[in-house]
């Protein structure tokens, strides 16, 4: 063979080698971005998973039924100052019924908080519920409150629900993450399956966990979010302090969960703004951060808080809601004049008629 032939052969395979380099990088890259995507979902939906079963109506009708349980994946024996939570309330009587995805490009995913006051404080009413409405088709992450006042028929099913309406918070009380979802989906036409679940200790440290959030403080909300924060630090063994000024600022966790706790500065309506406001920007945070950053945060939040969702079920979240981070839209349940006050017990007794193709119209319109 020739020198000149030789040469043309080792620039050839040279290029060969540099291409299948670069192919190799590529594919890394594309891995890394998707690893990273899932990664920052586990952070944000993963926490600890519980097996809560998803059964047929059916199956749920001939079903032998046993005493009530709570379940978890992590500490509910520490006190909350020791890094303890609040345990998962399920019980058996009344798992998640299971109900078909309206549109596959549509998922709906229940993030709720519980009304909890301490580690065995678990049969209890919830203080916050956002359904996080993704669709991979559109681009957009959307967040839906549901009124905790909200009256509804409180049921698994349309032959076992109550006749007479009930808070809606009161759901989780009766029969735990099954109960809850079943009326929410009942009563609102949802196809609800997946959960997230805190109490106010998990809330504040993963906020805690991303370095706070910046929130604008209103100077009148200054004096009705310390006395959140005072009771916050009394919970959680913390000793964060109290507000002192209006303004955009960072708050860490005890400060942000007490200022989105606030309800008697103005009204529940603006309650549940202040708790998406948290949300969004945690979300916002999270999605700004290194791979590494949300890395050593995955490894962080283990177990802090609850989901029934697997490994697999975050791939495939992280992947569908990575485009719509900065398209976030904001709902609430019920919409202005789409219901009236009932006095005693006060309760909001919705239009359910109206409200339902209104949010049927939010969620699915542009899927």
């Amino acid at each position: 063979m020739s020198k000149k032939s030789s040469d043309s052969s080792f620039v050839q395979t040279k290029k060969k080698s540099k291409a299948v380099k670069y192919s190799v990088r590529i594919i890394l890259g594309i891995l890394g971005f998707i690893v990273g995507a899932a990664l920052y979902f586990v952070w944000i939906f993963g926490g600890t998973y519980v097996a809560i079963p998803i059964v047929s109506e059916e199956e749920y009708e001939t079903m032998v039924l046993s005493a009530d349980m709570s379940t978890t994946g992590g500490d509910v024996t520490s006190p909350w100052s020791a890094g303890g939570h609040t345990r998962l309330y399920y019980d058996p009587e009344h798992p998640i019924i299971k109900v078909e995805q309206i549109d596959p490009n549509v998922e709906n995913i229940l993030v709720f908080g519980v009304d909890s006051r301490g580690t065995d404080d678990y049969k209890c009413r919830t203080d916050a519920m956002i359904v996080v409405s993704i669709n991979k088709q559109a681009g957009t992450v959307k967040l839906i409150s549901l009124m905790r006042d909200t009256g509804v028929y409180i049921g698994d099913t349309d032959e076992t629900a109550s006749t007479k309406l009930d808070k809606l918070n009161a759901a989780y009380a009766y029969g735990g993450v099954g109960l809850m979802i079943n009326t929410i989906n009942r009563n609102f036409g949802l196809d609800i399956q997946r959960f997230v679940m805190l109490d106010f200790g998990s809330s504040a440290e993963l906020i805690d966990l991303v370095g706070g959030v910046e929130i604008d403080v209103a100077p009148e909300e200054v004096k009705y979010a310390n006395p959140y924060i005072q009771e916050i630090n009394a919970l959680n063994g913390t000793d964060s302090p109290l507000l002192t000024t209006s303004g955009l600022q960072n708050l860490d966790g005890t400060q942000a969960t007490g200022w989105a706790r606030i309800r008697y500065l103005d009204s529940d309506f603006v309650r549940t703004s202040r708790q998406r406001t948290v949300a969004m920007a945690m979300m916002k945070k999270v999605s700004n951060m290194s791979y590494v950053a949300q890395l050593m945060l995955l490894n962080d939040s283990a177990g802090v808080f609850e989901t029934n969702m697997v490994s697999m079920d975050l791939m495939r979240v992280a992947t569908n809601a990575m485009g719509g981070l900065d398209n976030i839209q904001e709902y609430r349940v019920p919409a202005d004049g789409l219901y009236t006050v009932q006095n005693n017990p006060w309760m909001m007794i919705i239009d359910f008629e109206t409200q339902k193709q209104l949010l049927y119209d939010f969620i699915w319109g542009d899927a």
